[in-house]
């Protein structure tokens, strides 16, 4: 079941990646608290639905446990909406998108497994292939800007500002999920449930305090009820979090880079609903992506 709920959260996080640029506002300096707020209210209001659906109880001592691995994603996250206002200027697209070959990388060294050669043959055209589509998004990008004549300040395209959120995205993220299959995979710490909502819960908190500051400080309060894409969009990401747990759970080494190849879907969406078109060499690069995520899924029957 590893491989289905994994497929199910790479569906749901590449569609909400279309709405998070949708809502990702390059001349609001806030947006990505905004899309914070979101996402941790949606994700309060599905923890205390399944509690009450499931009998479970909030447990305080679960939420402590998990939170190192919490406060590694969250942070992720917030930086990669704050890099949404400046992704399309950056150089290092790639390093968002690497963060599951970063989590391969760790488990295999600090957990070795008995895994067949067709797991890491699949494992390493995944990693390659997301690497490679986020190299020929760049590339396609620059073209557009420069056939448009878009003039871009220096101080965005080279300077280490530019490089900064990408990076932090990956490296955070890389290490939550490390995090999170050695909490859930390796060492069973905390069960799937426990796990779920203690993160969500987690992410309501922050909602609540960036809610407030910018209530207070920037005096500027959130309607939470006029955030269409932004809405849409945690929606998505808490449905994929829900699946996500079982995954990593169940099989933590296949599922990281399967589950980090969910931009091949956000390009594929914003190409149907943005009108856009796919080059030759990025079809080929999403069949070559496909395929290691067909034989990912076969892997286990060897």
């Amino acid at each position: 079941m590893w491989f289905l709920y994994a497929m199910l959260t790479w569906a749901c996080w590449g569609a909400a990646n279309l709405f998070y640029k949708k809502g990702s506002d390059p001349a609001d300096r806030n947006s990505h608290a905004k899309i914070t707020i979101m996402v941790g209210l949606v994700m309060g209001a599905h923890a205390t639905i399944y509690m009450l659906v499931k009998g479970l109880s909030l447990n305080l001592d679960d939420m402590i446990t998990y939170l190192p691995v919490s406060a590694l994603y969250i942070s992720s996250m917030v930086f990669g909406y704050v890099g949404l206002r400046y992704l399309e200027l950056s150089i290092v697209a790639p390093l968002q998108n690497s963060s599951g070959a970063i989590t391969v990388i760790l488990l295999s060294i600090f957990y070795p497994s008995d895994n067949n050669w067709l797991h890491y043959v699949s494992i390493s055209i995944i990693c390659i292939g997301v690497i490679w589509i986020a190299v020929l998004e760049k590339q396609q990008d620059d073209l557009i800007r420069h056939q448009s004549g878009v003039v871009i300040e220096k101080k965005y395209k080279f300077g280490f500002f530019a490089l900064l959120f990408p990076l932090l995205y990956a490296v955070l993220d890389g290490l939550g999920t490390f995090a999170d299959g050695v909490v859930l995979d390796k060492t069973k710490l905390l069960s799937e449930d426990a796990a779920l909502i203690a993160y969500e819960y987690t992410f309501f908190i922050v909602a609540v305090i960036y809610w407030a500051y910018l209530a207070v400080v920037k005096n500027e309060v959130v309607n939470i009820f006029k955030q269409g894409d932004r809405t849409i969009a945690a929606l998505l990401e808490t449905a994929g979090q829900f699946f996500y747990v079982y995954a990593i759970a169940a099989y933590a080494i296949g599922a990281a880079p399967l589950i980090s190849s969910f931009c091949i879907f956000s390009i594929i969406l914003s190409r149907i609903f943005l009108k856009e078109k796919l080059s030759t060499r990025q079809y080929f690069v999403i069949g070559i992506i496909l395929v290691g995520i067909v034989l990912l899924g076969y892997a286990d029957e060897l």
